[in-house]
């Protein structure tokens, strides 16, 4: 699951962490695997909670995203939380990750930096800024 919690209507929340796989810091959304049982919004809460340190008192499923589907099973949930209030949990991250608020009127400006690589972190920024601009309706779950 993947969360994109937005302090405000404007500032979303990131977090810079250490990728393994390109070796360097990155800029990216809270993210995490859905434990056993799990629901992808109860997810969403848990690893914003482990990661940013807030909740939300509102929680909506914005997309069900695959990587790579002509190889790999498996999907990531793209949760948008709003109306956030501070509350922490005790996450599994190797380090302390650091927070940081970003205007989402600057995203085409963000995704051109080289600290934000990562395609499911910018496709789920690109959706959430249509969707709170009324430019994307949601289907019916």
């Amino acid at each position: 699951v993947m969360a994109v919690p937005m302090l405000d209507d404007e500032t979303v929340l990131l977090i810079r962490e250490y990728s393994a796989g390109v070796d360097r810091y990155e800029l990216a959304l809270p993210k995490g695997v859905m434990e056993a049982g799990e629901e992808p919004l109860s997810a969403a809460m848990r690893e914003m909670q482990e990661e940013v340190g807030f909740g939300a008192r509102r929680l909506t499923l914005l997309k069900e995203m695959t990587a790579i589907p002509g190889y790999l099973n498996g999907s990531m949930f793209c949760v948008l939380g709003q109306d956030l209030y501070p509350s922490t949990a005790v996450g599994d991250e190797p380090e302390p990750l650091e927070v940081v608020p970003f205007p989402l009127a600057e995203l085409n400006d963000l995704v051109m930096r080289q600290e934000i690589t990562e395609a499911r972190s910018i496709a789920a920024l690109f959706l959430t800024r249509e969707y709170l601009a009324g430019r994307l309706s949601l289907p019916p779950l």
